[in-house]
């Protein structure tokens, strides 16, 4: 393992100045000195807090630590003897200062939902018609530059645990709310207005929403993540969403299963999202490498590259409709291995989990490029555009199933081109679609080398 990932970093080091599309020299991160030391006094029973220890709140001194610390310094949350937990509703980052969850602790969520309200009773709920989401999140990163997320620790949602007061859990709710309303769940940490932001080798579990949500501003790393969240019954659990109105975005040596998208990259108004490298990550179940639903601000400038998927419901993934769509271009996959997925690859304008399939802001899709893609275990590959003026434009570059099950199609406004290196998916023409170039039967090798177990 060590060989594997002093390999991986060799790599990185001469391939993310040639090819990424982060204009920033992206290097590791590093821990930086620590401000202020707090111990932990709580100790975890099991994988979560003994119910005597719920209302044994450390916010107040986390907060205290993180308002104090200066710039370019960390607050390190630490084990002391057999503590080694503490206990927290919502906290806010600063400009310039880094929470650092120390080896083998853990930062659970408190379970009380009346924390994170942005007004009464607003969290905690399905929300049935219109309003503001209802829950702070709880790490919040709003106009702190240069702040960071770090350690070898754990920070825990609780997703799966009942409210306190609830027979439900947060979960619970976002199943009740497939049948309608807004399912009103606080998400791990959400950063916006705040440039290079940094995550660094934390592991994150159990969100009731999505994990990270990174927006308006420019510079964001993710390096050494890991998300460990069920497949089922956890749903709207996405790991990494970048955007809207973000760029320079790197996400990097990582570990993600979740009940929802791995990463998706949400190009929603006002500024789209540019200039993103996802490289040398494994993900394992989830609904895979995501751009969109929301496109209607633009992506472009993407490059994913040294990618396993592993299991999920989709590989990779383009998803978006008549009611968000934009222009998503400029987007290369490379050295991408995908198996057991329903989906392996899925470029689609009629996503119909948000929003109305037909609208004023129609998908397109142009400028997408997949090189040395390599998938098994059978599935459904789609290329489906919105209509003849909205169009799905991809070469297919060394795309080739590596084994004999069954793969089915969908092609529908669409203009494929098939090489220069061989590809042997036998796609059809599909109604208003062109193919240039022919399929090649090739016996690739499998991609074995390249799925490794969670860590």
């Amino acid at each position: 393992m060590k060989l594997r990932l002093s390999a991986l970093l060799l790599i990185s080091a001469l391939v993310i100045p040639a090819v990424a599309q982060d204009r920033r020299t992206v290097t590791e991160p590093k821990i930086p000195p620590v401000c202020a030391t707090l111990n932990a006094q709580l100790a975890a029973s099991g994988h979560t807090l003994a119910s005597a220890d719920e209302r044994k709140l450390d916010t107040a001194r986390i907060q205290h630590a993180i308002d104090q610390c200066g710039k370019g310094h960390g607050v390190l949350l630490a084990a002391h003897g057999p503590h080694d937990a503490f206990l927290s509703g919502p906290l806010q980052l600063r400009a310039g200062v880094t929470l650092i969850v120390g080896k083998g602790v853990t930062l659970f969520a408190s379970r009380d939902a009346s924390l994170y309200a942005v007004s009464p009773g607003s969290c905690g709920i399905v929300r049935h018609g219109a309003g503001p989401r209802g829950c702070k999140p709880l790490i919040a990163v709003d106009h702190a530059d240069d702040s960071a997320v770090m350690g070898d620790g754990t920070i825990d949602g609780r997703g799966g645990e009942k409210i306190l007061g609830s027979p439900y859990s947060w979960w619970n709710l976002a199943e009740q709310a497939r049948a309608g309303g807004a399912q009103q769940c606080f998400r791990l940490i959400v950063a916006q207005h705040s440039n290079n932001f940094t995550l660094y080798r934390i592991t994150l579990k159990n969100s009731p929403n999505f994990h990270v949500t990174y927006g308006y501003g420019d510079g964001f790393t993710v390096w050494g993540l890991k998300i460990d969240t069920p497949q089922r019954l956890a749903r709207n659990t996405d790991g990494v969403d970048p955007g809207p109105d973000a760029r320079d975005i790197t996400i990097t040596h990582s570990y993600l299963r979740e009940g929802d998208d791995n990463v998706a990259i949400k190009g929603g108004l006002p500024g789209g999202v540019s200039n993103v490298t996802v490289s040398h990550d494994h993900f394992y179940w989830g609904h895979g490498m995501s751009i969109g639903s929301e496109t209607n601000g633009g992506v472009s400038k993407v490059r994913v590259f040294d990618l396993s998927l592993d299991g999920p419901d989709n590989g990779i993934r383009i998803k978006s409709n008549g009611s968000r769509g934009g222009l998503t271009q400029d987007v290369v996959y490379d050295n991408v291995c995908i198996r057991n997925s329903p989906n392996p690859i899925t470029l689609d304008t009629a996503y119909s989990a948000a929003g109305t399939l037909k609208g004023n802001s129609p998908p397109s899709m142009r400028d997408i490029t997949l090189h040395n893609v390599r998938v098994s275990g059978g599935g459904k590959i789609t290329f489906n555009g919105y209509d003849s003026a909205h169009r799905i434009a991809v070469t297919l570059n060394g795309v080739q199933s590596t084994d004999k099950a069954d793969y089915r199609y969908k092609v529908a406004h669409a203009d494929l081109t098939l090489g220069p290196e061989p590809t042997n998916l036998q796609l059809p023409q599909g109604p208003d679609s062109t193919i240039h170039g022919h399929p090649e039967e090739v016996h690739p090798p499998a991609c074995t080398a390249m799925f490794v177990p969670f860590p």
